[in-house]
């Protein structure tokens, strides 16, 4: 569903532009004092100084918002999350606090394998409603588009099922959010395939990655490309056989231990790798010069008590950098998008500039989507969020607070 919208007296903040923004392009902004933004069957048709249309009908057939000098930005984009699944893990997130790490959870038969089992014995219809509901809680704090990742099946049925609930979800008219779908299949190795990590490569490889690809559920293919779950030559293998099905790739890279994931998303030009948080000098600049995305998740370092990935340094690189939530039952029990600035800001080194193209222009090149959104442009999709002030570095300042008073999806409100 879309709609035709005027919005009036806004200032609009953006970047600019219809690919990533890289290195220090990313603190630049477009700041636009009263402002008019016209959206046309859910496309906007015109961004500039507000004009005088209204005055002789021009407008009558539109919906017509008042921005009374608020900010405009463009709809956030979260380009990482894993937000259909069964179940909870409150009680691993108290381990955490007595001390354990993320991988001796795992090793214990906590982790994601803990969360397969409950979404292996839920169904559609649960599995669906709670997905939906985090998608509403999600367009509040001013998304409207999201990736979201399979991964907690394991098994060819429940890795389809979470990717056609993803699909439902796409194809519902008064969605308030736009969904990119990816295979995560190579999550973890289930526990029927215990020390046969090769073979379960070859199971996806061969019997769910091209039911995937025939059926068009996803658009990406990730792997979680780390020490103890897959290794660079199997991430590869796998990653090689996704491109050759028409998958577009992303990897979970570097996260817990230096492998050298970063380096593999260089190598297979990914259009992204995400967390980080232990990536190399080296395979910062060769993701720098292959254009791969990195995607930062300042959440699960925060929840994880890690050291966050340097934000700053692969801005200084030349990196086109985006920031996402990791919104997931385990290590990131949370899709908070004014976390997220603040994270970003505080302990990232990420200035405010910076971060809101992050989290709109680069989130959508993360996900191949930069030329249909991510910022307030002509020929761009009419997805836009109100904050509730004139100070857009209240993003940050706000920590932890909701500024967002509407999100606009399509030319569709949806107050906050």
């Amino acid at each position: 569903m879309s709609e035709n919208l005027i919005i009036f007296d806004a200032r609009v903040v953006t970047p600019m532009g219809f690919a990533a923004r890289k290195g220090a392009e990313m603190g630049e902004l477009l700041v636009m004092d009263h402002a008019t933004i016209e959206v046309t069957d859910g496309v906007i048709t015109y961004v500039g100084p507000n004009r005088g249309e209204n005055r002789d009908g021009y407008y009558q057939h539109y919906w017509h918002y008042n921005a009374r000098g608020r900010c405009v930005l463009p709809g956030f984009v979260d380009s990482h999350t894993h937000f259909v699944f069964g179940g909870e893990r409150a009680d691993e997130f108290s381990w955490r606090l007595k001390g354990e790490s993320y991988m001796s959870i795992m090793e214990r038969g906590g982790g994601i394998v803990s969360t397969v089992k409950a979404t292996r014995a839920s169904n559609f219809i649960r599995l669906r409603a709670k997905a939906e509901g985090f998608l509403k809680q999600m367009n509040a704090m001013g998304v409207t588009t999201v990736e979201g990742k399979s991964g907690y099946g394991l098994d060819k049925e429940t890795e389809l099922m979470q990717l056609r609930i993803m699909r439902s979800l796409n194809g519902d008219e008064h969605r308030r959010v736009d969904i990119v779908p990816t295979f995560l299949g190579a999550h973890a190795v289930p526990q029927e395939y215990a020390g046969r990590t090769d073979d379960y490569i070859d199971f996806l490889i061969r019997e769910v990655m091209p039911c995937v690809a025939e059926a068009g559920l996803a658009e990406f293919c990730d792997v979680f490309c780390e020490q103890g779950v897959f290794s660079i030559e199997q991430s590869r293998r796998l990653l090689l056989a996704a491109r050759g099905m028409g998958f577009n790739l992303k990897l979970h890279a570097d996260e817990i231990v230096p492998l050298g994931g970063a380096g593999l998303a260089a190598e297979l030009s990914a259009t992204s790798a995400d967390h980080l948080l232990h990536a190399s000098d080296a395979d910062i600049r060769a993701m720098a010069e292959k254009g791969v995305v990195a995607t930062l998740l300042p959440l699960t370092a925060f929840a994880l008590k890690e050291p966050y990935a340097r934000g700053r340094a692969m801005i200084d690189a030349g990196c086109a950098v985006a920031l996402a939530t990791d919104l997931n039952p385990g290590s990131c029990f949370s899709g908070s998008i004014p976390l997220t600035f603040a994270l970003a800001c505080i302990y990232m080194q990420m200035s405010i500039e910076e971060a809101i193209t992050a989290l709109t222009l680069n989130g959508a090149a993360a996900l191949n989507r930069a030329g249909s959104i991510g910022s307030i442009e002509v020929g761009k999709k009419g997805d836009l969020v109100v904050l509730n002030t004139d100070n857009y570095h209240f993003l940050p300042y706000y920590i932890g607070m909701n500024c967002v008073i509407a999100t606009i999806k399509e030319g569709v409100i949806y107050p906050s």
